[in-house]
Order: structure tokens, then sequence, then C-alpha cells
């Protein structure tokens, strides 16, 4: 049996801290700070891993909004159940669960009947949102987490938790838009950005059993890699002629690009009769202007998608489990998570950093 000190205690947790933008430069405090009001409906876990997302370098820099801090970041989340409410029926204390980006919905909503739990009106995100009693959303770069348990996920015990942890919001956030636009066989699936995102997007792709797999950056870099992920051909954006060379070849692109300069009237363009372009990459200062001809003249689609539902999420991790996918990552302690936010911001993951208690 797994025994905690947060069953003892309900007040407080410890955990690094954003106090200001300064955090984004490193600058996290180890103190303590106050979860949720446990009710009958929530878990405690205690925290072996988690995955470290560029949205968390956006929030600590308020990037996108301006943060309530102080806040806890992190939404990758691995660990053990070591406390539970009454209400809680299929976990127990002890099992292996995950949590990704989004902690609650209603799940009774028309959205939430469907299926689409991220596009509930009354959703919170794992940190910086506020649940209706008025409680901060906390994540998990911390020793415990507390979480309604309608949003914890048994993991496959046949993937280790450095590997599934990036999955729980990078690799769900790339997966919905594949599996809901129709990735799969006869299928040319091209995914711009081969970042922690991007390289999701190959392993998936290439596991869903699409055809033909484009990886789209900038330079040939990482050619090398995105081939053993599974990619079929590779388009540089920085060589001449890359547009004309691929025009009309790509039903389904995903970008996972999250900077305002991306050519997205090019990347439309490089799309079949009636395709779709899926924004999952949410640049800090919006996407650029881009050209009408490609919506008029050759019927493609433009559209975003965030996260993805429960039963995505339960899909994925199946699938994840049976195709054997293994996430490219690097670990490091947790101790060292202001060396790893500054890695991260600066670009240097490989493909993703997974944090470990």
């Amino acid at each position: 049996m797994i025994i905690s000190m947060a069953s003892d205690s309900s007040s407080s947790f410890f955990g690094w801290v954003a106090k200001d933008k300064s955090a984004a430069k490193g600058n996290l405090d180890f103190t303590e700070f106050t979860p949720k009001p446990f009710t009958d409906d929530d878990i405690d876990i205690k925290i072996t891993h988690c995955g470290v997302c560029m949205s968390d370098i956006h929030t600590l820099r308020s990037g996108w909004a301006e943060t309530d801090y102080p806040i806890v970041v992190g939404h990758e989340i691995v660990g053990n159940v070591v406390r539970k409410g009454k209400n809680v029926m299929d976990l127990e204390i002890g099992d292996r669960v995950g949590v990704g980006a989004q902690c609650y919905s209603c799940l009774n909503c028309d959205q939430c009947r469907k299926g689409n739990e991220s596009y509930c009106a009354d959703h919170v995100w794992t940190y910086g949102m506020r649940f209706a009693d008025g409680a901060k959303s906390n994540g998990g770069y911390a020793e415990y987490g507390r979480y309604p348990a309608s949003f914890a996920f048994k993991l496959p015990e046949s993937i280790p938790s450095e590997i599934v942890a990036p999955m729980l919001c990078g690799g769900l956030t790339v997966y919905s838009p594949l599996k809901r636009y129709g990735a799969g066989p006869g299928k040319t699936i091209g995914i711009v950005g081969i970042g922690g995102l991007g390289h999701f997007g190959i392993l998936f792709a290439s596991a869903l059993g699409a055809t033909k797999i484009y990886a789209i950056s900038r330079t040939r870099s990482k050619e090398a890699d995105v081939h053993t992920m599974g990619a079929t051909d590779f388009i540089a954006t920085a060589e001449p002629g890359w547009v004309e060379n691929n025009l009309q070849s790509i039903d389904l692109i995903v970008c996972t690009a999250n900077d305002t300069s991306i050519p997205m009237s090019d990347y439309l363009r490089l799309l079949k009769f009636g395709g779709t372009l899926v924004q999952v990459g949410v640049p800090e200062g919006g996407l650029p202007e881009f050209d009408l001809s490609p919506f008029l003249f050759n019927n493609v689609h433009l559209t975003g998608t965030i996260i993805g539902g429960r039963q995505e999420m339960k899909d994925m991790l199946k699938m994840a489990a049976t195709k054997k996918i293994n996430s490219w990552i690097e670990t490091k302690p947790m101790s060292n998570v202001n060396e790893v936010v500054q890695l991260m911001g600066d670009g240097k993951a490989h493909y993703r950093y997974v944090l470990v208690n």
C-alpha cells in the first residue's frame, strides 16, 4: 500500500511555484501551495513524473495572457493515487494514473455528452484556471496534485511512466485532429514543426496507417530522426521551390508551429482539393495574414483543435500500448526544473523533457 503525507493534510502541498514572469527564466521557488479543497469526487496523486510542455513556458512568462500568479504549471502528470473521495469508483489507492491538460468539465452539456469535453463551456485546465468555488487549479511540477477523478486515466502497464507522460498533452493534442480528420490508410499527412508536438504527429500518423507522411520543417537538420519516426517524405521550407514542388499533394496538414512567421498561405497551397489544415500551435502574437485564394479555388479548409476528449485519451493510450509507440524524451530530476524551463524556452528539447520526482 502507498502511504502519503498528503493523506494526513489537505491544506497544502509542496511544489515549484511561479510568482511572476521571471519564473520563465528559471526562477521557480520550491515552496508550499494550496490545492483545491478536497471533495468526494477528487483524488490526490503522489507525482512521479511530469512532462514539460511549451504551454508551461507561455504561461510562466504570461505570453498568451496575464497569468494568475502564484501558479504551479505542468499538465503531463503521472503518479499514484494516494487518496480518493467516496464517489470515486473506478480508481483505487495505488493505481498509476495520468492527468493531462484538462482536469474538469461539467460532463452534462451537449459537448460533454458527445465526447468533446475540451469544448465544454465550464472546462477547467489543469493549471491556471478557477473552479466554481474560486479555488485555483495547479499542475504537476510538485510532489502531490489534487484533481477531479473524472480526468485521471489509468495507464497501460506496458508503457513506462516517462514515455507516457508527454502523451497526456503533447500526444493527445495531435492524436485528436489526426483521428477526427481521417488520418489512415490511403491518406497523405503533413506535419508542420518537428518538435514535441510534431514528433508525436509523425509517430501517430504512422501508427494510424497513413500511406504517406510529410515532415515539414525549415531545414533538414531532423530529417534522419523523422524517417526513424515513420515519415516517408521531407519538405524543407528554407529551400527554393518547396511550394511549387509539392502543390496539392497532401490531404491533411496538422500545424504545430507556434510562431508568428508561419507561412500559412503556402501551407494551404500544399493541400489537395478539399483538404484540411488543422492549427494546433498557438503563437503568442497570433497567426499572420494569409491569402484567400486556396479557399476560393481549391476548396481547402482551415480549422483548429484543442487537446482531445476523454475517450480520445483512452483510445490514444490503447494505441500507444498496442503499437509500442515510444516518445522521444530526455528525463531530468524535478529538482532541476529551473534549468529545464530555460532549456525548453531556448528550444533545446529533443523532443520532450520529462521531470522525475
